[in-house]
C-alpha cells in the first residue's frame, strides 16, 4: 500500500534538543545614561561640567581647525593678538562656516561678508553695513571658553553660571631636575589609531580592569610590556572621592613585590603608570579620554620625560610593530585594546553582559559615574570640580612601587 503524508508519525521531540542557540535573541541595548554624550542626554550634561581637552596648544593658530567633541562641532583658531577662540561653525550671518574664515588681529572673519567676531564671539565688524553695521552688538557667534595649560586647548562647554577653574594635577606639577613636560595627542594608551572607533566608556572601563593585562597584553599576544606584567595579580580596588583606586600586588620571581595602582579619575582621566615600568614612584602620566561623540573617542597625555618624544615612543608595539604596520592576520593574531574594545561594538551591548568577580572595578566605576548623574539631576555640583581658583594640585596616590 502507498503511504501518505498522514501514514507518517510525528517525530517525537529529541531527548537533548539544542539549547541556547543564537535563535529568538533579544535585540542587544547599551547603557544610555553612561554613553551618550550629546547635549541633553544625562551623561552629555555631566561631562559638561568639566573642562576637557580638545588639542595641542599649536593646533590654535591662524588657521582655523575644525574639531568634535562631546558630539557638537566647533573651530578652534587664534586670534594675531595671541588669544584662543572656539565658536560654533557656522557664521552668526547666514550660515557660512568659519572653518573657511580669515583669522586677523581681533577675531575670525566670515569669508561670505566679512563679519567679524572676537574669540568670545562678539561681533566687531559688519563690513557690508552702513557704519560698519549700527547693530552688530545685537549679534553674538555661539563660542565657547578655553585656556591653555599643560601644552593643551582646554574647552568649557557647559553652563557658564557653573563654570569651574581649570584644575592642576600634583603629579605634573612636582617636576624632577632634568624632566620637563610633554603633550602628546596620538592616543597613547588605546592601542590604536589617533581616533578610536567606538564609544569612550569601552576605554574608561578598561581601566579599572587590571586582569587582561596578563592575557591580553601577556598570554595571548606575548608578553608586550615587561615580564612582571604577566605575573597574575592580587587585585583589590576601592572607590575614592574622585576616582575608582586599583590596587594589584605581584609577587616577583626574585621575592620582591610590584604594588601597582592606577586609578580612572573624574570625568574622564587615565591615571595609569607605565606598565614597562622603566622607574618606580609616582604615575608620569596623566591622560584625558576625549568623547567626540558617541561612537568616536581620542586620547590627550600629558607626562614628565627626560628626552623630546619619550612620550609617543611609550606607545604600544604587537609582533615588535606599532598598531598601523600590523597587516589584517597579525591584528588577528595579536589583538590589543584596540581589538578588543571595538570589536565589542560602536557601543557595547551592555543587555548581554555577564559580568563576574574580576569585573568588580568596571561594577564601581558605574556606580560612581552614576552617582554623579544624579548629584546633576539635583541640581548640584559633580565631583571633581572646585570653583576656587587658589585650590590646591589634584592628587592621585597611582604609580609603580616596589617592596623589598
Amino acid at each position: 500500500m502507498k503511504q501518505t503524508l498522514a501514514d507518517i508519525p510525528v517525530r517525537a521531540a529529541c531527548a537533548t534538543p539544542d539549547v541556547g542557540t543564537a535563535y529568538g535573541r533579544k535585540p542587544a541595548a547599551h547603557r544610555a545614561d553612561l554613553t551618550e554624550v550629546g547635549a541633553g542626554t544625562p551623561m552629555g550634561e555631566l561631562l559638561r561640567r568639566y573642562w576637557h581637552p580638545i588639542g595641542l596648544t599649536a593646533d590654535a593658530s591662524d588657521t582655523p581647525r575644525l574639531v568634535r567633541l562631546l558630539g557638537e562641532d566647533l573651530v578652534l583658531f587664534r586670534d594675531r593678538s595671541g588669544r584662543p577662540g572656539l565658536v560654533y561653525p557656522h557664521c552668526a550671518h547666514r550660515g557660512t562656516s568659519l572653518y573657511y574664515g580669515k583669522v586677523d588681529e581681533r577675531g575670525i572673519r566670515c569669508c561670505y561678508h566679512g563679519w567679524l567676531f572676537d574669540a568670545q564671539g562678539l561681533c566687531l565688524e559688519q563690513p557690508c553695513e552702513p557704519q560698519g553695521g549700527l547693530a552688530r552688538d545685537r549679534v553674538r557667534q555661539p563660542w565657547y571658553p578655553v585656556q591653555e595649560l599643560y601644552g593643551l586647548i582646554w574647552a568649557y562647554l557647559g553652563p557658564p553660571d557653573s563654570k569651574p577653574v581649570l584644575p592642576r594635577y600634583e603629579c605634573l606639577e612636582r617636576l624632577d631636575e632634568g624632566e620637563f613636560l610633554e603633550a602628546d595627542d596620538s592616543s597613547i594608551g588605546s592601542g590604536g589609531p589617533q581616533v578610536v572607533p567606538c564609544n569612550w566608556l569601552q576605554h574608561y572601563e578598561n581601566l579599572v580592569d587590571p586582569f587582561h593585562v596578563v592575557i591580553l597584553h601577556a598570554a595571548f599576544s606575548g608578553t608586550q610590556f615587561v615580564p612582571a606584567m604577566a605575573v597574575m595579580p592580587e587585585v583589590t580596588w576601592d572607590t575614592q572621592p574622585l576616582s575608582v583606586r586599583t590596587v594589584s600586588i605581584r609577587k616577583l620571581a626574585d621575592g620582591k613585590t610590584l604594588r601597582r595602582i592606577s586609578e580612572a579619575g573624574l570625568p574622564t582621566l587615565r591615571v595609569i603608570p607605565s606598565p614597562r615600568i622603566g622607574r618606580y614612584g609616582m604615575v608620569e602620566s596623566l591622560g584625558w579620554v576625549l568623547p567626540i561623540d558617541d561612537h568616536h573617542f581620542r586620547i590627550y597625555v600629558v607626562g614628565r620625560v627626560r628626552e623630546a618624544g619619550e612620550l609617543r615612543r611609550m606607545r604600544s608595539r604587537l609582533n615588535g610593530k606599532l598598531w598601523e604596520e600590523l597587516s589584517e592576520v597579525e591584528h588577528q593574531q595579536y589583538p590589543g585594546d584596540y581589538e578588543a574594545m571595538v570589536s565589542q561594538g560602536a557601543i557595547a551591548r551592555h543587555s548581554e553582559e555577564h559580568l563576574a568577580t574580576s569585573d568588580r572595578g568596571i561594577v564601581m566605576l558605574r556606580r560612581l559615574l552614576e552617582q554623579q548623574l544624579r548629584t546633576i539631576a539635583a541640581g548640584g555640583d559633580p565631583a571633581g570640580v572646585s570653583f576656587d581658583p587658589d585650590a590646591p594640585p589634584v592628587h592621585f596616590s597611582a604609580g609603580n612601587f616596589l617592596i623589598d
